[in-house]
């Protein structure tokens, strides 16, 4: 996404060694020269390398030029008095490369780490239902293949149906307060799980499960984009999903040891797995509330009297995110949304492809993922081989996320770095659809490992949704409807293996292989969809004289991605 600058913005004066006659291609006057402060070379001008970030001179002006440097724009785009940050807003604030570099890294030690923890605690508690499997899980509590899809939907549709209003929540309360109360109140949902019964129980927790923990990722990707640019997002959120997997690979090693705990006090393994786990959430729920500030420039608190930016970096964080998206300042962060603005997002048929594809995009691995370890042993293997034999996907996992994350940003291309999941699974899926009884039981543990270590995709697709959205209100909502859409399709994914269809699957492995190739041309359809928008809005912008464009930015009713100068990521 990006907002065209309108014809009269020129910044005669640029950094030293940038070229000038390029910058003068992008933004060449018609009617008027603006004088403004020195600003930086814009940085589409480096080439982007897979291995290190472009180089800059450091103590160059790294001030990027943006709507806030015309003063026609100025006032169009200008931060609303009651913005929390407002009162560090400057048009005229520059700063350079060396300063900026600081403090992303101290926002990423800050801000991103922590949510990385957080992260981590959801997906040990979302996760350790596979762990537990390996324990006897089912036949402890008199449950079937069937009851577990059971249990595995209403967690889902509990998590879809809890998404929106969560978001609603934490816009009206602030990401702050209620990403630590949810924490909290999922924790105890977890740790009681050590006292389930039966059916009733294990489909009553994972419905409550489901309800605490939905809006969590929206809320925190809400959140994080408070102190990031557009470009520095995709790549965070790479790093935080992550912690998913290391949630994966440090939960099969717990609960290699955990399990072993069977017969203690006369109780199951998997039963303190749940409460050991969940009291480790807890825990890192009560520390949010101390670890995350309000925003940028509310870090200051009487447990944290000198707050963690000074006013110069403050200056620095507001400015920089508001040059990069001048829509960040649209809505107050404990400002709600209204049913009128809710329905408006809804209809914005422009975001529409992109649910689609969350829908579908993650299905054809969804089955093979949740029935690892489920698989493992009804193949043979112990629980100890079935946790251990797990971790392997998770380590290909983490490497092939990283890889695509980083490619999506090189290649500029969210389609491309996002279908190629798509044709990494089809070949896999016919070949486990060939297996039968026969099949060596290490060749299918490589198959379905290359499947469950499949490259995840979805912090990309999280991104390109976030910023086609364009707004903070907006984000909000179709963050939501987007992660809807996603456990919607895990809904999906849940129920294609079925009882009568184990241990091999092979009616559920063909409907994999038809979705997967259904998805390839879904894709291909979002890819000219956006395109042809992008390219409609192009000619129709440059064919306007600099009075007509500036007339448009005054006089427009439209908002966010439906303004002309607003150009969709694809």
């Amino acid at each position: 996404m990006s907002t065209v600058l309108a014809k009269t913005f020129y910044a005669k004066a640029v950094s030293e060694g940038s070229d000038s006659d390029s910058i003068k291609g992008d933004f060449s006057p018609t009617d008027s020269v603006i004088e403004v402060p020195t600003l930086g070379a814009p940085v589409a001008k480096d080439k982007p390398s897979f291995w290190r970030r472009p180089k800059h001179e450091l103590d160059s002006i790294a001030t990027q030029p943006s709507v806030f440097d015309d003063p026609v724009t100025l006032e169009k785009y200008r931060p609303p008095p009651a913005w929390e940050n407002t009162h560090r807003f400057d048009p005229s604030a520059r700063w350079t490369w060396r300063e900026e570099y600081r403090i992303v890294r101290k926002i990423d030690l800050l801000i991103m780490i922590w949510a990385f923890i957080m992260f981590f605690s959801l997906d040990l508690d979302r996760s350790n239902i596979s762990q537990a499997n390996t324990d006897n899980f089912l036949n402890d509590l008199g449950l079937t293949t069937n009851d577990f899809n059971l249990g595995n939907t209403l967690f889902k549709l509990s998590f879809l149906i809890a998404e929106l209003p969560s978001q609603l929540v934490s816009k009206r309360v602030g990401p702050d307060i209620w990403i630590p109360s949810q924490m909290i109140l999922w924790s105890f949902v977890s740790l009681s799980q050590f006292w389930l019964t039966g059916r009733a129980s294990f489909l009553a927790t994972r419905c409550l499960l489901g309800f605490m923990q939905g809006g969590f990722i929206p809320d925190v990707i809400l959140y994080l984009s408070y102190f990031y640019t557009k470009s520095e997002l995709p790549l965070r959120l790479a790093w935080f999903w992550v912690s998913n997997y290391l949630a994966e690979i440090v939960g099969a090693f717990m609960a290699t040891g955990l399990l072993k705990l069977r017969g203690v006090g006369g109780k199951a393994g998997w039963r303190y797995l749940f409460l050991i786990e969940g009291g480790l959430t807890l825990i890192i729920g009560i520390g949010s509330f101390f670890m995350m500030p309000p925003g940028p420039t509310q870090t200051k608190a009487w447990f944290r009297p000198k707050g963690w930016f000074s006013e110069r970096e403050e200056i620095i964080i507001v400015n920089r995110v508001l040059r990069d998206d001048p829509s960040k300042s649209n809505m107050h962060n404990r400002q709600g949304l209204s049913i009128k603005m809710i329905w408006k997002i809804l209809k914005d048929w422009r975001m529409w492809p992109i649910y689609a594809l969350g829908i579908v995009f993650m299905v054809p691995v969804t089955p093979p993922q949740t029935y690892l370890t489920l698989s493992l042993r009804n193949l043979g293997y112990t629980t100890t081989q079935s946790n251990l034999l797990s971790i392997p996907s998770k380590v290909l996992g983490v490497v092939l996320l990283l890889i695509f994350c980083y490619l999506s940003e090189i290649i500029d291309s969210r389609v491309i770095s996002t279908a190629l999941l798509q044709i990494w699974a089809l070949p896999l899926l016919i070949a486990l659809y060939t297996f039968d009884k026969n099949t060596s039981q290490w060749a299918y543990f490589a198959v379905v490992t290359l499947i469950t270590g499949f490259p995840y995709v979805h912090p990309v697709q999280v991104a390109w949704a976030s910023t086609n959205s364009a707004g903070v209100g907006t984000r909000t909502v179709s963050a939501s409807i987007y992660n809807m859409f996603v456990q919607a399709g895990a809904i999906i994914g849940a129920n294609i293996y079925r009882d009568d269809d184990k241990p091999l699957y092979k009616r559920g492995n063909r409907v994999l292989i038809g979705i997967c190739v259904m998805n390839m041309f879904l894709y291909v359809f979002v890819y000219y969809f956006y395109k042809g928008i992008n390219k409609r809005r192009d000619r129709i912008w440059n064919s306007w004289t600099a009075k007509e464009q500036q007339e448009y930015l005054e006089t427009t009713k439209d908002e966010g991605n439906q303004r002309m100068n607003f150009r969709f990521a694809y």
